[in-house]
Formats: structure tokens, sequence, C-alpha cells
């Protein structure tokens, strides 16, 4: 056992180790779009579009500013706004719902499966009956998997709404085989630098099989307007930075290494923590490729373990503290502690360590030590 008196400094995403052996490569590819002055929807965003499309196996991809305005543009493509209803998780980034309201629709929010802290479709089908204002479903591949999407698409057909999902966190996971984001009627990719393709800076992109959505979602990141100065819809201004696009198109090539670092450290990890008084991440069945982007563990004294790993150089997050139905901003929906027990359990007991694929093989036992004497 590593002896606890050596402290390391191990940050939950180490972006330097990870950015130095390509930092080059970026840099000639960032130079050349400064070179070209092309800034605002240059080659380089073509040529990226084209790729993630290949690679969330779906014909369509349009860049954007943010994931979060992806998950907006989705919405708005799909129709959804004012006295609509789109039911989704509470236990997700704030940016799932907060798309929802600023689309002029409201947030229902349904409980997640514990194991996989995704929605759960016996409780979608459930809430669904009871909301006859439902337009769309949009499930959250959290933490790198999948949702049970079969069932969703099955509840969502039945009342006719759209399924758009928020893969923020999921690029490159499957779904029995199916690539995240291609599953449904529309997919939100982030580009966030903390996401396994993340960009230096904000991006975003939307992704789909619909050619008339696609064409509707490139033309509301440019204010609605098909045509330059001729606008259909009232749309935003949202879209992908040449030079995110020339660094993301860069970072793409090494996304299966990338993910395949983090699962290597995932499966090293349940083997150091094995026996402990916690629950570990285990993709479910369906979960075919689950791509990590954070592990999380259930952690009895959740707060404590986190201070104690700080107090010895090992960074940690909570995602998330509060489960969204608790928000001050959400009060007027109605909901009450004790609504979503799942979810605020959840938020009480969840803990990120690090996983990256540059996380030493060192530092992943000084790590398991540490929670190990934690619960001794």
């Amino acid at each position: 056992m590593t002896p606890i008196t050596e402290k390391r400094k191990i940050p939950l995403l180490d972006l330097r180790s990870l950015h130095r052996p390509i930092r080059d490569e970026i840099l000639a590819e960032v130079t050349r779009v400064i070179d070209s002055n092309a800034f605002i929807l240059g080659e380089d965003v073509k040529l990226l579009e084209k790729s993630v499309a290949e690679y969330c196996q779906v014909p369509y991809a349009i860049g954007c500013a943010s994931g979060s305005d992806a998950l907006l543009l989705a919405l708005m493509a799909a129709g959804i706004g004012a006295g609509d209803e789109v039911l989704t998780t509470p236990f997700t980034f704030f940016a799932t719902a907060g798309s929802i309201v600023r689309a002029g629709a409201t947030p229902v929010f349904v409980d997640i499966d514990p194991e996989t802290y995704n929605l759960d479709p016996a409780l979608l089908a459930e809430t669904i009956r009871k909301h006859p204002k439902a337009k769309a479903i949009l499930p959250v591949h959290l933490f790198g998997g999948c949702a049970d999407m079969d069932p969703i698409l099955e509840i969502a057909h039945a009342h006719g709404c759209l399924v758009i999902e928020d893969g923020a966190q999921s690029i490159g996971a499957e779904y029995k085989g199916r690539r995240a984001q291609s599953i449904g009627d529309l997919g939100c990719i982030s580009f966030f630098p903390s996401k396994n393709l993340g960009g230096f800076g904000d991006g975003g992109m939307v992704v789909t099989g619909n050619e008339a959505l696609a064409k509707k979602v490139a033309a509301l990141r440019v204010h609605g307007a098909p045509r330059k100065y001729f606008h259909e819809w009232v749309g935003i201004n949202s879209r992908l930075d040449t030079i995110q696009a020339a660094v993301l198109r860069v970072k793409l090539k090494y996304l299966d290494a990338e993910t395949e670092g983090r699962q290597k450290n995932a499966a090293h990890y349940r083997s150091l923590l094995s026996g402990l008084p916690i629950t570990l991440p285990q993709p479910a069945p369906y979960q075919t490729r689950h791509v990590y982007n954070q592990f999380v563990i259930r952690a009895p004294r959740r707060d404590e373990l986190k201070s104690y790993l700080q107090e010895h150089g090992v960074g940690t997050d909570v995602y998330y503290p509060l489960s969204l139905h608790q928000q001050v901003c959400f009060q007027n929906l109605g909901y009450q502690v004790g609504d979503f027990p799942q979810s605020e359990k959840a938020a009480s007991e969840v803990l990120a360590i690090p996983v990256h694929s540059a996380l030493p093989e060192q530092d992943r036992v000084y790590i398991s030590d540490l929670i190990r004497a934690f619960y001794a």
C-alpha cells in the first residue's frame, strides 16, 4: 500500500498531460486558420461536421457554440415551445432542463435508475400518461453510458413524442452496438474542454438522421436564415468557431485511444476498489460501449471522503450535488423534496475520481489506497 504520508497533486482532469503529445499538431492547425482569416463557419467546421456525423453514424451534423445551445437548437428545430412539456431527468447538468425552459416549454422530471443514473423507463411510462402536453422526451446519457433507449423510443412513439438525446458526455458511447446520438430524432454533443472530445473553449453539435431537421438547425444557428439575410424563423447566433473546429479535428483522431484509456482505468479501479463499502460503476448489459466521461462512485460519508482526498492532493468533484427539482429557479414547477428519491439519494452519495487516459497507474493505486485507508 502506498504510504499515506506521501502526498501528490492529482487533478480530476489533467488537460496539460493530455494535450502535451499533440500540442504542436494543434498549434499548426490553429496557425493555419489564423492565416486563412476564415474564422466563422470556415472549411474546418464543414470537415468536422462530416467527420463527427460519420463517427456518430448519422448523415447530418451541425456545429454550434456550445452543448447547451445544441440542446436549445434541437428543441427549437423540433417545434417545442410555449405550452409544451418535455420529459427528462432531474439528475443531470443544469443545461438539460434549462434549455427546455429557454425554448419556452416546461420540464417534467422523471426519476432515475439508481444503477445507471439515467431515466428509468418504467417511471417514464407512468409519468407520460399524466402529461398529455408532452411533445418530447430528453434522455441523458450520463457519465458516458447510454440510457435504455428501446423502451424510451417505444414510449415516445406511443405518445407521439420526439426523442432528443442529451449526449453531452457520451460521444462514442454505444447502446446495443448503436452509437449514442444516432438513436433518437436528434442528438446533442458538447465539446466543453472537460469532455472526452473537448475543445479549447465552448463548442457543441447537433446530429440527426432527419434531413429537414438538419436544415432547420443549420438555419436556426444563424438567426433562422437558410440564406443570408432571409429569415424563415427567429433563431439565435450560435456558430462553432473555425479555430475550435480545427482543434477538434486533431483531437477526434485520438478519441478512440482516449476512450480505451478511460475504459482500462475504470477496469483497474474496479479491481483496486473491490470489497469496499462503496458502489462502483458497472455498465448495464445494453451499455455495450461505456466511454467514462466520469468515473463516479457512490460513497458513504461522501463529503468526508472528498475532503480527505483533497487533503492528500486528489482532485474530485460531485456531479451533481442537488437534484434539479430542488433548484431555486425551478420551484415554480411545484416539486417537493422526496418526489425523486433516487435522484436525491444519488446527489448525496456520488463522487467522481480521476479516470482520464493520461492518469498513471501509480496515481490510480495511490487514489485507491487513500480510499481504502479512509474506510479502514
